[in-house]
């Protein structure tokens, strides 16, 4: 059984089953070291101001992609949330008499567990960014950086 069919469904909550294949693949890139073990420590959103400093260790494969990237102040970080469950399409989340849509949520259940961060980049050293912001437990795995140029506190 994996952890993903372990987990309870809340009241009112839905799944479907699942595709037998998948339609794409992706490497990870790296992982993420986050003061959180598991999910119930980490914070709903990452906060780039007051956050804990985390750390992000890119694979030394990559390392030539991060030229530039020292000189930017926010990056938009996507991870894949590994031990999620993939198969709910209706969620529960304030343990309510009611639900709604997976995709009405920012809820770490969904179809293909990709998240989203926008960090602070603090600093550069070698393959490690340290950065605040990061909502996610240690060892999630790295997929993507991009620098951002929206607005941050």
């Amino acid at each position: 059984m994996t952890l993903a069919a372990s987990e309870t469904l809340r009241p009112h909550e839905e799944c479907v089953p699942v595709p037998d294949a998948f339609d794409a693949g992706l490497w990870f890139i790296g992982g993420i070291r986050t003061p959180w073990a598991q999910r119930a420590e980490c914070p709903r959103r990452g906060d780039p101001v007051n956050g804990p400093d985390c750390r992000i260790v890119l694979d030394a494969r990559w390392l030539s992609a991060l030229e530039g990237v020292a000189g930017k102040d926010r990056m938009q970080v996507l991870y894949w949330m590994h031990l999620s469950r993939r198969d709910v399409v209706r969620q529960n989340p304030f343990f309510g008499d009611g639900s709604l849509g997976t995709f009405a949520l920012r809820s770490p259940l969904r179809p293909n567990p990709i998240a989203s961060s926008l960090v602070r980049l603090l600093r550069v050293e070698g393959n490690v960014l340290t950065v605040r912001g990061l909502d996610c437990i240690d060892g999630t795995p790295l997929v993507d950086l991009k620098p951002e140029f929206g607005l941050l506190p």
